[in-house]
């Protein structure tokens, strides 16, 4: 039976507990309250909904992460990087790009990143737990990403691209970065032939659960204030 939450329960059910159809709805109800978003992600759930449609929470089985020593570089895209054909920076555009992330898709009908959504997140930027990458060519913001880091885990939330490769770029220079300030793993969520290109793989839940217990309250290796600008690093 699917849990649901009040504006006043915080507490989420056992990741166990979600459903296998569809796979990995764990709860619905709550609110969007930046300290319930920080318990659902340390939970190893988060919000996915369509405007209209109650707030639920999901943690899927298995689920898709990136392992920073697993990034794949393709050849054409180790070319981009060499030359430089983007600047990546790190915070400078937080709210520039969830709402390029939120614009509609040719490929989709609707947006799962509300206003509600844009709001709660631009709050724990504020906070200092969501962050955003961000390509630039000729000083246009063409591309990037944001999700939140917490401890040596970096929980991807989405990306968008207006220029071939610049997400990709985005994506790559973060990941790179993270692993060499000791991050364990890339939350990816759910899984697309995007991802999977980069070298993104399914664990099972389980497994996730895991890497949370034992990275979630480590201290990384890295001053987000710090990393305004991003050099590529491939």
């Amino acid at each position: 039976m699917l849990t649901w939450l009040s504006r006043s329960n915080f507490d989420f059910p056992p990741l166990e507990t979600a459903l296998h159809e569809p796979n990995g709805l764990l709860a619905a109800g709550g609110d969007l309250n930046p300290q319930r978003l920080i318990r659902a992600y340390r939970h190893g759930c988060f919000p996915w909904y369509q405007e209209g449609q109650p707030l639920l929470w999901w943690s899927p089985d298995p689920r898709t992460v990136l392992f920073p020593a697993e990034l794949h570089v393709s050849r054409s895209l180790a070319k981009c990087l060499r030359q430089q054909r983007f600047r990546v920076t790190i915070d400078q555009a937080f709210e520039e790009v969830i709402r390029a992330c939120a614009a509609p898709r040719d490929y989709a009908d609707g947006t799962w990143i509300t206003s509600a959504m844009q709001k709660a997140y631009i709050e724990l930027h504020r906070k200092g737990i969501a962050h955003s990458v961000e390509a630039w060519a000729d000083g246009q913001l063409v591309g990037g990403l944001y999700g939140l880091a917490m401890g040596r885990l970096f929980f991807g939330e989405s990306m968008f691209s207006r220029a071939d490769n610049a997400s990709k770029v985005a994506f790559v220079t973060l990941a790179q970065k993270l692993g060499h300030a000791g991050f364990a793993l890339i939350d990816c969520q759910m899984p697309t032939q995007h991802l999977h290109s980069l070298g993104a793989r399914a664990i099972p839940r389980s497994e996730f659960a895991n890497y949370l217990r034992l990275y979630l309250d480590q201290q990384p290796a890295l001053d987000w204030r710090s990393q305004a600008d991003l050099p590529g690093l491939a």
